[in-house]
């Protein structure tokens, strides 16, 4: 007997020491790892950042160990959430300016301009976050009020698409707008007396833009802080940014390198000539952190600020068809320079009109080029002959939450027959055979669930309309999982490297609170991120 207990300890040294080293192992959870089969596991091992194991416990011990192991126990892990088109920047900016989210009226927002200055007084206001369509009296704000009350200080309020500014006679005066003043792709919007109102749609915008103060080195570095502390609270690993200047692209990447910034960041180079003279010039710039191969491209504005560029008029604005923010010659020639670089076009196109000139425009730029992966960011209001266009190659880009956001007013700016063209996620997947799911965060919350349960049950929170809006262009969970995972690392040509739970893949995951697959829908907003791993480390 003995004799037998001294073999037995000698096989089990024996088998540990055959057994290979991991960093982490995760043992009895119930893994969705996203894999080409969508495939279950219940253990990972992990080493050097990458997955190199996936399997059940059992064979995941046998073959592996490590020092560090955590039990599940029955957790839901999913595959680092990647959301394919947000203000990751952006975001952190907000966390530095008057909050107007959630904001009931125009009273509410003056309000909270009124504390913010008290607080944290300031030679120049700027806040964002209004939208007219959430109060009792849905029409655009007017400046007056501001002007009395800051008749020396300017302001600008942001609209919570970012297609429009409320600003008082101070601002105004700065950027040296006036009711004559013209700007290409956007509206001043004025009173039935001609008189300047304040509110300025898209192109004016820029005007403003450039008499607003330059945020310091230490604020932008507080900024991106920022966003990625609330992104990977949410479960979000990548993040999809829509539109980054040079310094700011540098500025991730130096934080990055430095390691002080560990999300990871597929930005978009802001459409402006000193940025594509740069970057088209230099070529990709790919890390483990940083992925920068794609331009950003504004076809139209926002649906909500009726800037949404529309072939026929506006169901609830007679005569107004919304604008083009780049011409239509514009977009044809950077999607002819643009596709004779290994660089990605991404162009924001809401209005039926803004998505037929970009789909063209691709058609056009791509002949005989394959595997280019170009996205159509939002695809929002698609004419119905228009759909085919997606069976090329072109990727919809877009974001569940604008339907529920909107779905109350639609069908009023659109009419009964153009909204079936709207916030077609379901065809737009049959014909694309993906989609990249996002948020567009700042402009709609951060919150991944939320994206999962517009996909999906296609209802707000207090689960209206009753059976939900339009249902057959609701996504499957499984479809949905996919959109926020593998579809969006395809979009961004990383689907080798991340998006699924895979040997070789790097250790990004999320340990979710309930199974977002089988709890009833009304439950899945109620989700959250219980502990994210970037790249194997623990960062919640």
């Amino acid at each position: 007997m003995k004799k037998f207990y001294l073999i037995v300890i000698a096989l089990l040294a024996f088998s540990c020491e055959n057994k290979e080293e991991a960093d982490l192992i995760v043992t009895n959870a119930n893994i969705y790892t996203v894999d080409a089969d969508f495939s279950k596991a219940s253990s990972v091992a992990i080493k050097d950042g990458k997955f190199v194991g996936v399997g059940n416990t059992e064979e995941i011990l046998k073959k592996y160990k490590a020092q560090e192991q955590i039990d599940a126990q029955g957790k839901t892990i999913v595959p680092g959430l990647i959301d394919a088109h947000c203000h990751f920047y952006g975001l952190g900016q907000n966390q530095q300016v008057v909050d107007l989210v959630g904001t009931h009226s125009f009273d509410e927002v003056v309000e909270k301009v009124v504390a913010f200055q008290q607080e944290r007084p300031s030679s120049f206001i700027l806040g964002r976050g209004w939208d007219q369509n959430d109060w009792e009296v849905k029409e655009f704000p007017t400046k007056d009020k501001l002007d009395e009350l800051f008749p020396d200080t300017p302001v600008a309020l942001e609209r919570i698409d970012g297609h429009a500014y409320l600003v008082n006679q101070a601002a105004l005066n700065l950027a040296g707008i006036t009711e004559y003043t013209f700007v290409e792709g956007g509206e001043i919007v004025l009173d039935e007396d001609t008189n300047i109102t304040g509110v300025l749609v898209d192109g004016p915008m820029r005007m403003i833009d450039n008499v607003i103060p330059k945020a310091s080195l230490e604020q932008k570095i507080q900024a991106l802080k920022d966003a990625e502390k609330i992104s990977l609270d949410y479960g979000l690993t990548t993040v999809n940014d829509a539109g980054l200047p040079r310094d700011i692209i540098e500025l991730i990447d130096s934080l990055q390198q430095a390691g002080e910034l560990s999300i990871r960041v597929y930005a978009m180079v802001s459409n402006y000539p000193e940025n594509l003279d740069y970057f088209l010039e230099k070529g990709i710039i790919k890390t483990e952190g940083l992925n920068v191969r794609s331009v950003k491209v504004y076809g139209d504005g926002a649906l909500g600020s009726r800037g949404a560029a529309l072939r026929a008029p506006y169901s609830d604005k007679p005569g107004h068809f919304g604008a083009m923010v780049t011409p239509v010659d514009q977009i044809e020639a950077l999607a002819q320079r643009i596709a004779a670089t290994a660089y990605q076009m991404n162009t924001h196109a809401i209005g039926d009109s803004a998505n037929i000139v970009v789909l063209r425009a691709y058609e056009n730029a791509l002949e005989g080029k394959t595997d280019r992966r170009w996205k159509v960011e939002h695809a929002q209001v698609i004419s119905q002959s228009d759909f085919d266009y997606f069976e090329n190659g072109i990727i919809p880009s877009v974001q569940p939450t604008h339907a529920t956001s909107d779905m109350y007013w639609a069908e009023d700016r659109l009419g009964a027959e153009r909204v079936k063209g709207a916030y077609a996620y379901k065809d737009l997947l049959d014909k694309a055979g993906l989609v990249a799911l996002g948020t567009d965060f700042p402009v709609e919350q951060v919150n991944p669930f939320l994206t999962f349960y517009a996909a999906v049950a296609r209802q707000d929170v207090e689960q209206y309309p009753e059976g939900g809006f339009q249902m057959e262009n609701a996504l499957s969970r499984e479809e949905t999982l996919k959109g926020m995972t593998i579809w969006a690392a395809y979009s961004n040509f990383e689907e080798e490297e991340k998006g699924s739970i895979e040997p070789g893949k790097f250790a990004d995951f999320v340990i979710l609170s309930d199974d977002i697959m089988t709890i009833p829908s009304e439950e899945i907003p109620n989700v959250t991120a219980e502990h994210v791993f970037l790249g194997g480390v623990q960062k919640k």
